[in-house]
């Protein structure tokens, strides 16, 4: 298949897309937005005064809709590879937060403060090679686990992107180990035959 063939059915799928017209309308930055609207609806991941880690936030729904529910006392704080516009109440860094130098930036933000949620949606680039892309996305969430296990305060909350295939079992057995409340959810806005789930974590135990 060729880049424009793909690029053009990419396309067609979007304007189809009823979560992509609706996240348009709303003014949501993407329709990811109704995934973690979801799982927050389930879980109740998020309150009012919280500090918030968004780990890939780019292009920024995440870190939006998170800004909506910690105001006014909360902090979200987002973490991407790309550049993202600015966001009102969120605080951004750009680099790659597996490297010392941006994890020490990073943590200075917080400056040993609890942290009551780390969340990511961060998916590699799919090159449609199932045995390529399993485990380059088993390893963004295994990095994102990591950095939950940092920051975390006592019962804190950690969400992520994860796709069934190998490793997955692994990574939820460890994240059982970690925390008192473990769920794999599919939201409904998650496109019908993706393999992506997200893991709700609850209750990190120090």
């Amino acid at each position: 298949m060729t880049q424009r063939s793909s690029n053009s059915r990419w396309k067609n799928r979007q304007k189809r897309d009823p979560y992509v017209r609706r996240a348009q309308t709303e003014g949501w930055r993407s329709r990811a937005v109704y995934k973690l609207e979801e799982i927050h609806g389930k879980d109740a991941i998020l309150k009012p005064g919280a500090v918030v880690f968004d780990l890939g936030a780019a292009p920024g729904g995440w870190s939006q809709y998170a800004v909506t529910m910690v105001q006014p006392h909360g902090r979200v704080i987002a973490v991407d590879l790309l550049s993202i516009e600015p966001l009102a109440g969120v605080e951004f860094i750009q680099g790659d937060f597996s490297e010392r130098a941006v994890l020490d930036r990073v943590l200075g933000l917080v400056d040993g403060a609890d942290v009551h949620l780390v969340m990511s949606d961060m998916a590699p680039n799919i090159s449609g090679n199932r045995s390529v892309d399993q485990p380059r996305c088993m390893y963004l969430a295994e990095l994102a686990l990591d950095f939950a296990g940092r920051v975390l305060g006592p019962n804190g909350h950690f969400v992520t992107k994860l796709f069934q295939g190998a490793g997955f079992e692994a990574l939820v057995a460890d994240a059982r180990k970690r925390f008192g409340d473990v769920s794999i959810r599919k939201p409904r806005a998650s496109r019908r035959g993706s393999r992506e789930t997200y893991l709700v974590a609850r209750n990190f135990r120090l």
